[in-house]
This record gives structure tokens, sequence and C-alpha cells, in this order.
């Protein structure tokens, strides 16, 4: 089946500023989205959760707008506006009419460009930013998660939580806030990216308008690659009713040549109904509601992970079964018809999943910040067609190791025991 062909543009400005843009004629809407290429990964440790910090803060007020006008403007042309951190970036995004894209971003770059960071905004966003961390505290499915990230990339940044800590979260002032910022908004470290109904000398010429007088500068971020760490935690949480495991392995990098056969894997893992994990933990030994694998992949390092939330007398029963599922993957070739079921799986999901002009502008921030040129979705196809079980097999063997296999249990565990040699795969 032919694709459409993506009309996709780009352009750097002097000043180091990357934009580009995706035309989507068929539709009525734009996305936007100001991508800076650093996130919770490039704080120093007293700082963890910065940058998160920065990305509430900037919509308190500008020198041009304060918080309510900022709020009220994007209700006036029904925009929808938004930002996220992540580990490897923090994104402003909003989403249009097309005829509203000058507006849009008019909000969108003074946000980014000249926030005021009031002091008094500063301390009461302290307070909202320690609720945050409460709620996800209070949620035990983010929390094995956390635990588990955090010891599986020990003592490196990338294992450390992006909202930060009490601790670290107390000691936003105004000064180390401003003085972050400062260092991560420069141009050189900034893609502009723009999906639907737009035209790219037009777009190109409002960014220019409002990104040209930045200057450039040298910020030496990117951290180096963690060394990943396989331990046994088992952290005790009296209150819970569950008890919530996550299993995990080391995986390729974001950009890795062999990225195409690891999405495979996981996905006839644990993603989704029909996978391994479901069918046989789920459906056939009845043992949990949630379990699902989830790949992780960043700039130089990724791990491959198993959820599950389960009872205390059914834990070990399902680490034994997931560890099963593993040694299965390394001694026993995929079936072609599950193999073609994957592929299939694969292909819908990526191609439902680039239908909006949001997921379009991602799309196209991402490509250029992990790869060094554009994949259309053709070339992806092609890709994942030309994984055999062959390679599946090489995959299961690099990746499932008895010495690699880090595992983290919350809950209530009294008398809950894992060794190593529980996870011999």
């Amino acid at each position: 089946m032919a694709q459409e062909v993506r009309n996709i543009r780009r352009q750097k400005l002097p000043n180091g500023l990357t934009i580009i843009t995706e035309q989507m004629q068929h539709i009525r809407s734009a996305s936007i989205g100001i991508w800076l290429q650093t996130g919770s990964r490039d704080e120093d440790a007293e700082w963890n959760g910065i940058s998160h910090f920065i990305e509430h803060m900037v919509f308190k007020g500008t020198s041009h707008r304060t918080a309510e006008e900022i709020a009220r403007q994007v209700d006036s042309i029904g925009g929808n506006l938004d930002a996220f951190t992540a580990k490897e970036c923090i994104c402003f995004n909003v989403k249009v009419l097309d005829e509203h894209v000058p507006t849009a971003l008019d909000i969108l770059s003074d946000l980014v460009l000249n926030p005021i960071f009031d002091t008094a905004d500063i301390a009461r966003e302290r307070g909202v930013i320690m609720e945050e961390i409460k709620m996800d505290e209070d949620n035990p499915d983010y929390l094995v998660h956390e635990i588990f990230t955090q010891n599986f990339f020990k003592d490196h940044p990338l294992g450390k939580p992006i909202l930060g800590t009490k601790e670290t979260v107390k000691r936003f002032e105004r000064q180390p806030v401003v003085d972050a910022y400062g260092h991560r908004f420069s141009p050189g470290n900034i893609i502009v990216s723009a999906a639907g109904n737009l035209d790219h000398d037009r777009f190109v010429e409002l960014v220019t308008g409002h990104f040209e007088r930045m200057k450039p500068m040298k910020n030496g971020f990117h951290s180096t690659a963690p060394k990943t760490v396989s331990r046994i935690i088992l952290r005790n949480k009296k209150a819970l009713e569950q008890v919530q495991l996550c299993i995990g392995v080391p995986a390729h990098p974001i950009a890795h040549e062999k990225r195409h056969a690891g999405y495979i894997l996981n996905t006839l893992l644990g993603g989704g109904m029909s996978s391994r994990l479901f069918q046989n933990i789920r459906e056939r030994q009845g043992l949990a509601y949630s379990i699902y694998s989830d790949l992780n992949p960043y700039r130089d390092t990724g791990c491959l992970a198993v959820y599950a939330g389960t009872s205390l007398p059914s834990a070990a029963k399902v680490v034994q079964s997931v560890i099963s599922e593993f040694r299965k993957l390394k001694a026993e070739p995929v079936p072609e018809e599950e193999l073609r079921r994957s592929k299939a799986q694969l292909k819908g999901s990526l191609m439902l999943s680039l239908e909006s002009s949001t997921a379009r502008m991602s799309n196209l921030a991402r490509q250029e910040m992990y790869f060094d040129r554009f994949y259309d979705l053709d070339e992806l196809i092609e890709r994942i067609e030309g994984v055999t079980a062959e390679d599946l097999t090489t995959m299961a063997n690099e990746f499932f190791k008895t010495e690699s296999v880090a595992v983290t249990v919350l809950g209530n565990l009294p008398g809950l025991k894992i060794t190593r040699d529980q996870l011999a795969c």
C-alpha cells in the first residue's frame, strides 16, 4: 500500500535554532512545539527537578502577559496549550485552528523567551510541585517504576525523578531558576516543529521574527552514558493491597540499528492483549489484572521492563512466569504466524499514531533529536517487515541474561524472598 508522501521541510537559523514543518492540507488544525534538547538527565544532583520546575514557571507570566492573560488568550482562540518535561527534552506545545497560527506562536514564544520568574510565584509553585510529588508517591504503579529506575541507573541523573525530590525542590529560589533557564534556553538547543495546515516559508518567517535575536552559546550538555545496575530490591509499603513488580534488563539506545527488532520483541512479549505475558499470566493463570512490558530507549542506553500487579502469594509465581517467557524467547524461534501478527500490530499502531497534527509535530522533533535524517513511514514499515524470527532469538539471547535481570518489588511483603537463582534465564 502506498503511503502519502509527507511534505516535510527543515531550516536552520544562523543562530543555530532548527525549524521543521509538515504541511497537512487535509486538516484544519496546526500543532506547534518548541522543544529543548535537554531534560532532567542534564541536571546536577542538587538541582534535580529544576527543568520540570522551569517548565511550570514559564506559564506564570512573561514581561508581556500575566498568567491569566496567557490562559485567556489561548482559550479565546480555542487553543490547547500544554507542556511536559522528560529525561532528555522539554516541550511547550499548542494546537489551534490553522488561522490562529500567528497568535499561537506569539504566545508560545513569549512563554519560552520572556518568563519573569516572580519570587512569590516561585514560592507558590514549590508548594504545587510538592503536592505533585506526594500524589505520585501515592500511586504504586508510578512508585515501583521510579524505585526501579533509580536503582537501575544508580547514581546517574537518568535514574533521578523528573519532578525532583522534596529536598531538591525546597532549594528552588529565584536565582538558581534564572541560572538554569539561561543555561538551557539557547538556540542551538531548540527545535521549533509544526504540523498541520500551514505554509513552511510563512512559518519560518514568523519563527525568525521571534527567535532571531537569541544569541548562540555553548552549554556543554550531554551527560555520560550510565552504567546499568541489576539489583533485586524489595521495598516494604504496608498500606498497599497489591504487590507491584518491575522486572527489567538493559536494552539498546533509541537510534540503534536493531531498534525495529526491539519494538517487535517488546510487542510480542508484553505489548497488548495478544502478547505472551498477557495471555499466559493474566488469561491462563489469572495471576494479574495489569501486566505489560515497556521499551524505554534513551540516546545512549535503554531498558526493557515488565510490570505486573499481583497478590503476595502469587508474586514469586509471577516472577517465575515472566522469567520463563524470557527463557522461551531465547530457546525457541518465534512462530511465523505470531511474528506476522506482532508486525501487523506494530504497523497499525504506528500509522494510527500519525493521524493527528500533534503526533506528527512530535514525530518531527524526535527524529531531528535522535536521527541524522528523516525516516518516513514506508521505510519504517520496510524495516519492521525485514525483522526475522532469527533476529528476535539473537536479541533475546543478548538481552535476557541471568546476571542482567533487575527486579523491584513494592508492597506489603512479609516472608517474600527473591533470589538470583529464581531469575535464571
